[in-house]
């Protein structure tokens, strides 16, 4: 039976300074515990109804170093920190740090400043999509364990190595071509595929700053035919990979 304490523990974790604190998130849902529970990461607790946990008993079972608790729903929903709680909840350790491959001939990510847990999220998953191993957020990007940023990236935590560096020092140890997607660059349609480099996604609302898009080889757009201001960061980031990135 799940505890009054470990209860309070799990609600915890749905704010930044006591996941930061026991290095711990929370994962939720069907096809997000899937995901994780078929990876080789650890998985600390699973909390499931009696019908989910049956339904996947051969998952779980290959975690035998997880705590595993049979819940009615409506006790998971008192836990969940989305709007509708989903058969089942994770509490999972957070992912060992990694060194950045710098050297590695291959495409990366970079970040700077997204804030929306949603397009966090959305821009993981698409690295996963097209295979894009590394991700790398500037230092204030939106924590990389946000319940939402984890629910929108499906899973692709367990396939893409995220770092948050400091963009200024890390991005010109790299060298790969670097393309800033701005709103005044050049066409993208304009550039051939390639098999490695460096794609630079600012914030939704002020962009890419100077100070990394002066570290670009390339500033990078999407044409606009029509009247919209702009594009979604995760939109603009799937484009730009489908465009930019060859296999």
């Amino acid at each position: 039976m799940l505890s009054t304490a470990q209860s309070k523990h799990i609600r915890s974790l749905s704010q930044k300074k006591f996941r930061d604190s026991h290095k711990q998130f929370i994962a939720e849902g069907d096809k997000v515990a899937v995901e994780w529970l078929r990876s080789t990461h650890r998985i600390d607790l699973v909390v499931a109804t009696e019908s989910w946990a049956a339904d996947n008993e051969l998952l779980i079972q290959q975690h035998t170093e997880a705590e595993v608790y049979i819940v009615k729903e409506r006790v998971l929903e008192t836990l969940s920190a989305l709007n509708t709680a989903n058969g089942v909840l994770l509490v999972l350790p957070y992912l060992p740090a990694l060194e950045i491959p710098l050297t590695n001939d291959e495409w990366f990510l970079a970040l700077d400043d997204i804030g929306d847990p949603g397009n966090m999220g959305t821009i993981i998953r698409i690295a996963d999509w097209y295979g894009i191993r590394n991700v790398i957020c500037s230092l204030n990007c939106v924590d990389i364990y946000n319940p939402k940023v984890v629910q929108s990236a499906m899973g692709g935590h367990t396939r893409v190595n995220i770092y948050k560096q400091d963009l200024s020092i890390v991005l010109p140890l790299i060298s790969l071509p670097k393309f800033a997607a701005t709103l005044n660059g050049e066409s993208v349609y304009n550039f051939e595929k390639k098999s490695s480099g460096v794609l630079i996604i600012g914030n939704e609302s002020r962009g890419i700053s100077a100070e990394i898009v002066g570290l670009a080889d390339n500033r990078v757009t999407i044409p606009r035919l029509g009247g919209a201001e702009s594009l979604n960061a995760g939109v603009s980031t799937g484009i730009l990979c489908a465009l930019l990135v060859s296999g």
